[in-house]
């Protein structure tokens, strides 16, 4: 880990390192937003205070719910279960789509260190059970921002039994993957685009860094699940969708994608809503380079949520929405050959 870790009087941790400039690196995500005194980082939530940078939503939950797991969305750990889901604000990206604005999305200034209401990660477990969840989804807006809390939380659950899930863009360092490693048992990570320009004009950030945290989660033995808005006229194009999937399916053909579809949200309103056809369409192309599940989202009850056994093509779990109809795994197993489904059951 580079730059110092301590923890305040709140459990506040703060990570940098120490420029040339006399700046302080912030080294959560790839931004490596450099600050002087008094600035915030780009996410709006972290900030200089003399020699030290600080979390100003450590805490600070602005949302709270008992979710479906499928609602992640993730269709290979614990089929079926509640997820116990909280966020703060902040984020690191600036998507012009984001369907969460209203949290992720800081206005210069904003007092988010007084935002929301204040919960120890301890209350988060004890709700998390209270609520019949088994695990703890850190979503909404992008986790890595209220990492400090976060990984608390993280600890207190796996120390409870719980499971822990981040819904990510991406965007972190490798040292934070290092970190959450032993704590975090799955990921679903947004590839918005394969393009710089896509991740440039849309979201604010680049593409590389969300490749590259794609790869160090899966080898990390982090259960990694990818999600691809599927944008008309924008990142729909068969050349680009065939070189998502062939990337994911080199690191590993059992990652699970998610092509989802598209509605007009935020400051992104004149691409329309994604036909049918179209996810079907790049459904097809992830299963031509070689990916055993492929899921279409935001379709409920278009058959493309269902799992089938790659080896011997049984339907193994069905889905509608995020309800699970039918799990006929056994122990993770195919009933008919035997054969292990990748993921955690």
């Amino acid at each position: 880990m580079t730059g110092n870790m301590k923890m305040s009087d709140l459990g506040r941790a703060v990570w940098w390192e120490v420029q040339a400039d006399g700046t302080l690196q912030c080294g959560l995500c790839a931004h490596g937003c450099c600050l002087r005194d008094g600035q915030r980082g780009l996410c709006g939530v972290r900030v200089r205070r003399e020699d030290r940078i600080d979390s100003l939503v450590y805490g600070r939950i602005v949302a709270e719910h008992v979710d479906p797991i499928e609602k992640k969305p993730v269709f290979h750990v614990l089929p079926g279960s509640l997820s116990y889901s909280i966020a703060t604000h902040g984020c690191n990206f600036r998507c012009l789509h984001c369907q969460n604005a209203g949290i992720s999305q800081v206005p210069r200034g904003m007092a988010v260190e007084t935002s929301g209401v204040f919960r120890r990660p301890e209350q988060i477990i004890v709700s998390a059970i209270a609520g019949g969840c088994r695990s703890i989804s850190y979503t909404y807006v992008e986790p890595t921002i209220f990492f400090e809390y976060a990984y608390d939380c993280c600890l207190l659950a796996f120390e409870n039994g719980l499971k822990n899930i981040f819904v990510s863009n991406g965007y972190m360092t490798k040292e934070v993957v290092v970190v959450l490693a032993p704590v975090l048992t799955a990921i679903n990570i947004d590839l918005k685009s394969f393009r710089d320009a896509f991740y440039k004009k849309v979201c604010g950030a680049r593409v590389q860094p969300v490749l590259d945290t794609i790869i160090r989660c899966r080898e990390a033995g982090i259960w990694v699940e990818v999600t691809t808005l599927i944008i008309p006229g924008m990142n729909d194009g068969d050349n680009e969708l065939s070189q998502i999937a062939s990337f994911l399916s080199k690191i590993d053909r059992t990652i699970p994608w998610h092509v989802s579809g598209y509605h007009p949200a935020y400051q992104m309103m004149e691409p329309p809503s994604t036909r049918q056809s179209a996810l079907e369409r790049a459904r097809q192309i992830g299963f031509d380079q070689g990916l055993h599940h492929v899921y279409t989202g935001n379709r409920p009850g278009s058959g493309g949520e269902d799992t089938s056994c790659p080896n011997c093509g049984l339907l193994l779990i069905s889905r509608q929405g995020f309800r699970v109809k039918v799990n006929r795994l056994r122990a993770g197993c195919c009933p008919a050959c035997s054969s292990q489904l990748a993921g955690i059951w």
